[in-house]
């Protein structure tokens, strides 16, 4: 199958590149490298050959609408985007212009190529604002009631996809994502906490947490996240299906559980909390079983024992490592062991 990946730079894309590619697919990667890491890429051309073919270019763009006609898609993962929510609120124009227009321009590119279907990732930590604790882990049919213009976005978005299935037949599906981790995820990136935690541990430097650190969030390993993308382009057409654990996990308690992966005494610094940050998140991802066939398979402590792995091989290579990306520090990325959730 043809397929392209926009954002295929980016952690959670460059994990789906690599599937895709194992997967026996043909892959096309748009990316603007802002944010994403062509290093990111290094095992994917390694082993690719002619399967692969990288785009630099930002989505916002004409170009882009004339890539995707030429390449011919027969689906498209979009995962390109602006998912600093911070920087949404202070430039609410420049994420809608990133996140909107520029998702408008990969339908219109899908809609001229005969594209059969946009598997979208949407935002599950903002598509349903901060819903009753009762009603946790939320179900889809909870209303889209987000607080940020990142959300709003990314709401708009799944609306477009909607209208385009009724008008030109174009296919989506819609994954809305819990808190996604593992390998590759930057520590001074949006929502890492994860990643944060891991590059913190091996400096062997006190972890910052902000506010009381009872705020909960549903932690889901990036290998399942990729297999739910995978699974979504041949199944759940006209849907939104939260991607999560259905479990909620508290920023205390986790860190316990990395501290003790690490082998290290607890060592955290409180800070004020961020103001306008969720208290409480978990998704139910109960329709993504039914419809896409889809489960997380791997347990919290085991996908961030993998992310340490991957933090202390990055430090054991030295400064350089970061810039060299992982072909160039070796090509076995560590992958987190299979096992039920607790």
């Amino acid at each position: 199958m043809r397929t392209m990946v926009t954002g295929g730079a980016g952690f959670i894309g460059s994990t789906l590149v690599d599937r895709l590619l194992v997967d026996g697919h043909e892959v096309d990667v748009i990316d603007d490298f802002s944010t994403g890491s062509l290093h990111n890429l290094d095992e994917a051309r390694g082993l690719a050959g002619r399967a692969l073919t990288i785009h630099q270019l930002d989505i916002r763009l004409p170009e882009t609408e004339e890539l995707i006609r030429r390449r011919r898609p027969e689906v498209i993962f979009h995962m390109a985007a602006q998912v600093n929510v911070r920087v949404s609120v202070a430039d609410p124009v420049l994420d809608a212009d990133v996140n909107v227009l520029g998702s408008l321009r990969v339908l219109e590119g899908a809609r001229a190529a005969g594209t059969d279907r946009i598997v979208f990732a949407a935002s599950g930590g903002t598509l349903y604002g901060e819903p009753d604790p009762s009603k946790l882990p939320i179900v889809e049919s909870e209303p889209h009631s987000p607080l940020s213009p990142y959300g709003t976005a990314k709401m708009a978005v799944i609306s477009y996809l909607a209208a385009y299935r009724k008008l030109y037949a174009l296919e989506f599906c819609a994954l809305a994502l819990a808190n996604v981790y593992g390998p590759r995820q930057d520590p001074h990136g949006e929502a890492g906490v994860v990643a944060i935690f891991a590059d913190a541990l091996v400096r062997g430097e006190a972890v910052k947490i902000f506010g009381d650190g009872e705020q909960t969030r549903d932690y889901v390993y990036v290998d399942d996240v990729a297999d739910a993308f995978v699974r979504a382009a041949t199944k759940g057409g006209g849907l939104v299906c939260n991607i999560g654990t259905g479990t909620e996990t508290s920023v205390n308690d986790l860190y316990l559980i990395m501290a003790a992966a690490a082998g290290v005494e607890p060592a955290s610094e409180h800070l004020p909390a961020r103001a306008g940050e969720l208290l409480r998140n978990s998704l139910n991802s109960s329709r993504a079983r039914i419809q896409l066939g889809w489960r997380p398979s791997t347990a919290l402590a085991d996908g961030v024992a993998a992310v340490l792995d991957s933090a202390r091989k990055l430090q054991v290579a030295g400064p350089g490592a970061a810039r060299r990306g992982p072909a160039e520090r070796g090509r076995d990325r560590p992958r987190a062991r299979r096992g039920a959730r607790g």
